[in-house]
């Protein structure tokens, strides 16, 4: 930080920066020693942006793996489990030791910064280099708008340094004096920063203190496997302008991947706000299965670069997909387990739901206990070289549907299946309406309408039914309860649309279906054949249908 003498120092560990939702759902912030020593009583780290929260959630763990040597193992962790339990007191320790690492303006290392990192030109830049821009093209918040722009406090910048580290976008970057990668005064993509390539996953507890041992998968052989090279960024030698040599840099296990440096920042300002920031290249991280050492990210199986490297498998973290509800993608999320003598998977889920399995599974937790597992990506444009879009959703579940080979997660993935089958039948309603219609445009966009319709009217249906899964549910019957949901649901759209398509719908039009038969499209032969196939797609909701009109009869 230029001109600022030490004294005036910003430590992350005493001042208030982190901001936090109590039990009470009222926002405050907390330093970062407060948020450990508050965090039973804190229900969660609640930034601007989830991918903030993210960030310093992942800084958070990063500290607590080091406090608890790991923990080194099942043992140690359901100690801490059982008795709600973090070491404050070491915590408070070790971060006293490194105090000065932790200073946002230490004039000589500064937090998560290169303090003399410049340019050949000496400029200055403005803070919407180190502000997420969401979407393309304007300030995510509109306080952003003018002077909101031209300073922020020391404790918004300290949130958006470790944002900036997580997710910065790639592109072309100002070229730092003393990196040789620069050339005329420009610093080259190297990728988008750290986590955004991940599909992010964590765990969320009834509490801070609970989300922060759900994470915590302990590094012993099996989980979490490390060497004596991997330390914090704090524990090292202050970065430079040049990017550390690959044997130096790892990463070698969980601490050096926490707090990876994507980039070199300085910001600019004094000790009443930051004014600006420079952002250059940093460490390159090539995320090629990394599975076993990465453990908050769904992963799944590259098909180009398993041909381009003639191996298999090759596993990529992959990014959620924006465009669904994170329930629509459960399979994602929870993959089915691999057949016996069958080839490595195509997905896996993130280490942290199989940590919790497996404590389901050898009963450290119970069968009755309800996690929530929040996704977070980011989606950049244009070369990714700015951010799109933020995506973050979240499942309340019982922690029986994490394991591979829960009935009840089979159950699950197979509903969110259900309902995407029934949703299909009704966008083909779609399509055979516009044709009654005598419209030779099928694309007109009453299929896409009808779907998100759909999915509006599911989404909650599914949230709710989801979470209300648990050891004493009937696997079969509680998939058989949800067809018939979705059944009543998708029935009741179509004939409203039926219904609204009108007396020349209704009269019809000559043409050839899909398998290239001439038939009359109606909407009478088009609700026919909706209804057929709703009955297809839903067997065990028309099962119970048909019985009750034998009964009736």
């Amino acid at each position: 930080m230029s001109g600022l003498p030490h004294p005036a120092g910003f430590s992350l560990v005493d001042e208030a920066w982190i901001p936090v939702l109590d039990a009470e759902g009222q926002r405050r912030d907390v330093s970062l020693l407060g948020l450990f020593e508050q965090a039973g009583d804190v229900r969660m780290i609640a930034c601007e942006l989830p991918t903030q929260t993210f960030a310093i959630l992942r800084l958070a763990l990063a500290i607590l793996h080091r406090t608890t040597g790991g923990p080194p193992g099942e043992a140690a962790w359901r100690a801490l489990w059982r008795d709600r339990w973090l070491p404050v007191a070491d915590i408070a320790e070790y971060l006293g030791v490194f105090r000065d690492r932790f200073d946002l303006l230490h004039p000589e290392h500064p937090f998560y910064q290169v303090a003399d990192l410049r340019a050949a030109k000496n400029n200055t830049y403005g803070l919407e280099r180190l502000i997420a821009d969401v979407p393309n093209g304007m300030p995510f918040l509109t306080t952003r708008a003018g002077q909101g722009m031209e300073s922020i406090s020391l404790a918004e910048a300290a949130r958006w340094v470790v944002h900036c580290q997580a997710y910065d976008p790639s592109g072309i970057k100002t070229g730092a004096v003393g990196d040789p990668r620069v050339k005329g005064g420009r610093g080259y993509p190297i990728g988008v920063a750290s986590l955004g390539a991940l599909g992010g996953v964590h765990i969320e507890g009834a509490t801070l203190l609970e989300t922060l041992l759900l994470n915590l998968v302990p590094i012993a052989p099996g989980w979490q496997v490390s060497d004596e090279r991997d330390l914090p960024v704090w524990e090292r030698e202050p970065q430079t302008a040049v990017e550390e040599a690959d044997a130096a840099r790892g990463p070698h296990g969980l601490l050096s991947l926490y707090t990876w440096q994507s980039r070199r920042i300085r910001l600019f300002g004094d000790a009443g706000g930051v004014t600006g920031a420079m952002i250059s290249n940093g460490d390159r991280l090539e995320w090629q299965d990394r599975h076993l050492l990465e453990p908050m990210s769904v992963w799944g199986r590259s098909g180009p670069r398993e041909r381009e490297q003639k191996r298999t498998p090759i596993y990529l973290p992959r990014p959620h997909d924006h465009s669904r509800a994170l329930w629509r993608g459960l399979q994602t999320l929870l993959p089915a387990p691999p057949l016996p003598g069958a080839e490595a998977p195509q997905r896996l889920s993130p280490m942290v739901v199989q940590w919790l399995a497996r404590l389901t599974v050898t009963g450290v937790v119970g069968p009755d206990f309800q996690a929530r597992t929040r996704a977070t990506s980011v989606t950049y444009g244009t070369q990714q070289a700015v951010v799109d879009e933020v995506f973050s959703d979240a499942l309340t579940m019982n922690v029986l549907l994490l394991v591979e080979d829960s009935a009840l997660r089979a159950a699950a993935v197979d509903a969110a299946g259900d309902a995407e089958s029934a949703v299909k039948v009704l966008c083909r309603l779609a399509d055979n309406l516009v044709r009654a219609a005598g419209s030779r445009d099928i694309d007109s966009g009453d299929a896409e309408r009808a779907a998100e319709r759909a999915y509006a009217l599911l989404d909650r249906a599914f949230r709710d039914w989801l979470a209300r899964l648990g050891p004493d549910s009937d696997p079969v019957a509680e998939r058989a309860s949800w067809q018939r949901l979705v059944r009543r649901a998708v029935k009741r759209l179509g004939s409203e649309m039926v219904a609204a398509a009108g007396p020349a719908a209704w009269a019809g039009r000559p043409g050839v279906d899909r398998a290239g038969r001439d038939v009359h499209f109606s909407s009478s032969q088009a609700e026919a054949w909706f209804r057929l196939g709703l009955a297809k797609a839903l067997p065990m909701a028309a099962e119970l249908e048909h019985q009750r009109q034998e009964e009736a009869a």
